[in-house]
């Protein structure tokens, strides 16, 4: 499976086009920022969990994984196909300052079965500095107006969780399990076996995070379109996740926060990762 290594002076990530077309490490200064469970991944038959996989046309899962477009139902699994398909990469460049990387998704026989749309997915990722910027373009090339949402599932390594300090711009978050709505108080119960809360009604556009373990604080600043923020982990894990998401689960069904592109035209948006540390 080929890889793709981009590397300047204070930072490199690790792309493999063929699985996705996911970020599966980023080092800032020689250290490594992202977890990966190299097992898994090395199986394509089971979902990757690490890095930073790409989530499309949905966020999350839908109720018994399927979906209702103009009377006709159709079935789509959790996070939708764009984690699962192989990208091309269109364009590199490397310089001692910066890299980026270009890859492209495009609808085919396979995606119109599960959702039926012809479309262009391209995403430039880009290293300057201690900052990793994910540049995404999503354009509608079929007839009709195409909803999708779209997000990111970073995976984040972290050698104690209890040593994690937050600031999220919200008060309050979705239980995804029991879908009960609690308020936020800055903290975590990091002894439930899963965290896996969705936080709406954002105020701000950053979030970060401050492992004072490894000495790192790391932001994640997102653009308008993104509604949604997810954290997840798993106890017993040396993971954390935080996703951006642009609508929450089930949007497809429900229209909530759903972006809806009209023929022919394209949706921008832009993330970043900042590392800092201290």
């Amino acid at each position: 499976m080929n890889k793709l290594n981009l590397q300047t002076e204070q930072s490199q990530i690790e792309v493999v086009p063929a699985r996705g077309g996911i970020i599966t490490s980023w080092q800032v200064q020689g250290q490594e920022i992202l977890y990966l469970d190299k097992e898994r991944f090395a199986n394509p038959e089971l979902s990757v969990r690490g890095g930073i996989p790409i989530l499309f046309p949905i966020c999350g899962n839908l109720p018994d994984n399927s979906y209702t477009h103009n009377g006709q139902e159709y079935t789509l699994k959790q996070h939708g196909f764009a984690r699962d398909l192989p990208w091309n990469v269109t364009e590199q460049q490397v310089s001692p300052q910066q890299a980026w990387v270009t890859l492209s998704l495009k609808s085919n026989e396979q995606t119109r079965a599960v959702y039926p749309f012809e479309f262009q997915l391209n995403f430039t990722y880009h290293i300057q500095g201690n900052t990793l910027e994910i540049r995404q373009e999503y354009t509608n090339l079929s007839s009709t107006p195409m909803p999708f949402s779209a997000g990111f599932h970073p995976y984040f390594s972290v050698p104690d969780k209890s040593q994690l300090e937050f600031a999220i711009p919200s008060n309050q978050y979705q239980d995804q399990k029991s879908k009960e709505i609690n308020s936020f108080s800055g903290n975590f119960d990091f002894h439930r076996e899963e965290i896996d809360f969705a936080f709406g009604y954002l105020n701000g556009k950053s979030t970060s995070v401050t492992d004072k373990a490894r000495q790192l604080q790391l932001t994640l600043e997102w653009d308008d379109i993104f509604s949604t923020l997810v954290f997840w982990t798993l106890k017993g894990k040396n993971f954390y996740c935080v996703e951006p998401w642009t609508a929450p689960r089930n949007a497809l069904n429900t229209g909530e926060h759903l972006t809806t592109l009209n023929p022919g035209t394209t949706q921008r948006a832009s993330i970043r990762l900042k590392t800092k540390f201290f």
